[in-house]
C-alpha cells in the first residue's frame, strides 16, 4: 500500500504587520517584554481591506497547484478548516473553488467540497479525512486539497488581542508524498469543555487560564492514547515536535510537560536522576496536592537541565520561528509550526530525510490529537520553493491608528470603508457583494 501524506504545502500571510513591542505595547501602556518574552510574540499579521479567509486560502492553493503542475481535474476534494467562516450554509471551500476556476485549467465540478469545524484542531481533522479518503480507495487517483485559513481577531482590549493573526496554509494530500508521510497510530484527548467559544458571535469568549489548563490536559491524554495505539514517544525518536501554537509561550509550557511524560521509565530519567532525582510517583504520596507540588518542582528542575534545553532547542524551538512573527492562525497554527521547523532545517543544512515528526494538534472545546509523520526524500525541494520569508519581509507595518481601522474593516458588526494599504498583485481579492449578499472575488493581474 502506498504511503499517504503531504505532497506539497504553501503559506499565505496577511499583508499587514503590527509590531507588538514598538507599536502595540506603547499604546497599551505595557512593557514590551510582556509580549516578546512572556507570550513569545514579536508581531501579528493582518489582512488588508481586500483580503480575507477566502483570498488567503485561494492564493495559497493557486500557487501550490501551479508549482505542482496540477490541473483542477487532478483534485478530488477540497476541505477548508476555519473558525472564521461568514456563512452557516455555504462552505468556504465553494468560494475557494470558484476562485481557482477563474484562473486554473479544468474545473472542480466533480470534487467533493466541505468545511471542517472544531476550533484549531479542525485543520488536522481535515488532513485526517483526506488521508482516510485516499486509503479507502475512493480518490480515483486524485489528490485532496486541504486549506486551513483564519482571521483570528479578538475584540478590542480583550486579553487575547496581542495574539491575533491572519493567514492560510494549503496542503496537497496524496500518495507517495514529497514532504511527509503519515504514520498509522493516532492518539486523542477530548472532553466537553467551555474554555473558548463563539456562540453566534465573531469574536471569541475566552477563559484564558482555563484554556491553558484544558490545552495541557487534552495534550497529555492524546499523548497517552497515542502510546496505547502503539506509538513510541521516546523523545529522541523525533527530529521536530510541532505543537498547536496559540502563542509560543504556551508551547514552552507544553513541551516541558510532554518531555517529562516521555522520559518516564527511560534511560534519560535514569541518567538525570543523579542531577535532579527521579520523577515523583503518585503511589508515594498520600495527598494528591503534595504529589502535584512534587511533580511541579521536578518539572522545573527538568527544564533547567542541559539535556532538556538541548532537546528543546533542536526539536521545538525551530517550529516557533514563523508563529512569533505572525500570531495565532487558529486552524493553520500547527501546520505553520511544521513548515517553520522544516524551513529552519533546510536553511541550516540539517538532513531530516527519513526522520520523524511528532505533531500535537489542539482545538478548544476541546480536543487534542497526536500522530507521527515521516519526512520524505523530496522535502528539501518542496521547502526550498516556499516564499514565506519574502512575504513576511514585504508586509506593510501598521501605525496604531491604521491597526484600529483595519480591525474595524474585518469586524462583521462594523460597516467601514477603508482604502487598502497595499496594492494587490497577481492574486485573488475581495471584490464586493453579490445580489444575495454573497462575497465576490476576482483575480487581479
Amino acid at each position: 500500500m502506498s504511503e499517504v501524506g503531504i505532497d506539497g504545502v504553501e503559506i499565505r500571510t496577511g499583508k499587514l504587520k503590527l509590531d507588538l513591542a514598538e507599536t502595540f505595547a506603547p499604546e497599551k501602556g505595557e512593557d514590551p517584554e510582556k509580549y516578546t518574552k512572556g507570550l513569545g510574540l514579536h508581531a501579528s499579521s493582518f489582512p488588508d481591506a481586500y483580503e480575507d479567509i477566502v483570498t488567503m486560502g485561494a492564493n495559497a492553493a493557486h500557487r501550490l497547484l501551479e508549482r505542482k503542475d496540477l490541473a483542477l481535474d487532478d483534485i478530488g476534494r477540497i476541505d477548508v478548516a476555519t473558525e472564521s467562516a461568514f456563512d452557516r450554509s455555504k462552505p468556504v471551500s465553494t468560494y475557494v473553488a470558484g476562485c481557482l476556476e477563474q484562473v486554473n485549467d479544468g474545473d472542480l465540478h466533480h470534487a467533493n467540497k466541505g468545511e471542517r469545524k472544531f476550533a484549531c484542531v479542525s485543520g488536522t481533522q481535515a488532513v485526517d479525512d483526506a488521508f482516510n479518503w485516499i486509503r479507502a480507495g475512493r480518490n480515483r487517483g486524485r489528490a485532496a486539497l486541504v486549506i486551513a485559513t483564519d482571521t483570528a481577531l479578538y475584540a478590542r482590549d480583550d486579553p487575547g488581542e496581542a495574539t491575533q493573526g491572519a493567514g492560510a496554509v494549503a496542503m496537497l494530500i496524496d500518495e507517495n508524498p514529497d514532504v511527509v508521510a503519515f504514520g498509522e497510530p493516532q492518539g486523542y484527548g477530548s472532553a466537553d469543555e467551555t474554555d473558548f467559544l463563539k456562540p453566534n458571535q465573531q469574536f471569541p469568549s475566552v477563559d484564558g487560564k482555563r484554556s491553558m489548563q484544558v490545552y495541557l490536559a487534552r495534550m497529555r491524554e492524546a499523548l497517552e492514547d497515542f502510546e496505547e495505539a502503539g506509538g513510541d514517544t521516546h523523545p529522541e525518536n523525533f527530529a521536530l515536535v510541532p505543537f498547536h501554537t496559540p502563542f509560543p509561550g504556551m508551547v514552552r509550557k507544553a513541551a516541558g510537560l510532554g518531555y517529562r511524560h516521555c522520559i518516564r521509565g527511560t534511560e534519560i530519567e535514569d541518567e538525570l536522576a543523579a542531577e535532579i532525582g527521579r520523577q515523583p510517583r503518585p503511589e508515594a504520596y498520600d495527598d494528591e496536592d503534595e504529589y502535584f507540588e512534587a511533580i511541579k518542582e521536578y518539572t522545573d528542575k527538568l527544564t533547567d537541565t542541559e539535556r532538556y534545553q538541548e532537546w528543546y532547542e533542536r526539536t521545538v524551538a525551530p517550529t516557533l520561528s514563523i508563529s512569533r512573527e505572525v500570531g495565532n492562525w487558529y486552524t493553520g497554527s500547527v501546520h505553520v509550526a511544521r513548515v517553520a521547523g522544516l524551513l529552519e532545517a533546510y536553511e541550516t543544512g540539517r538532513d531530516l530525510t527519513g526522520q520523524q515528526l511528532l505533531v500535537g494538534s489542539y482545538g478548544s472545546g476541546a480536543q487534542a490529537e497526536m500522530h507521527a509523520e515521516y519526512i520524505q526524500p523530496g522535502w528539501e525541494s518542496e521547502i526550498e520553493q516556499l516564499d514565506i520569508t519574502e512575504q513576511l519581509d514585504d508586509r506593510k507595518s501598521l501605525t496604531f491608528a491604521e491597526y484600529e481601522s483595519i480591525h474595524d474593516v474585518h469586524n462583521h458588526e462594523e460597516t467601514t470603508d477603508v482604502e487598502p494599504l497595499t496594492a494587490p498583485d497577481s492574486e485573488f481579492v475581495f471584490d464586493g457583494w453579490g445580489r444575495m449578499g454573497e462575497r465576490k472575488y476576482t483575480f487581479v493581474e
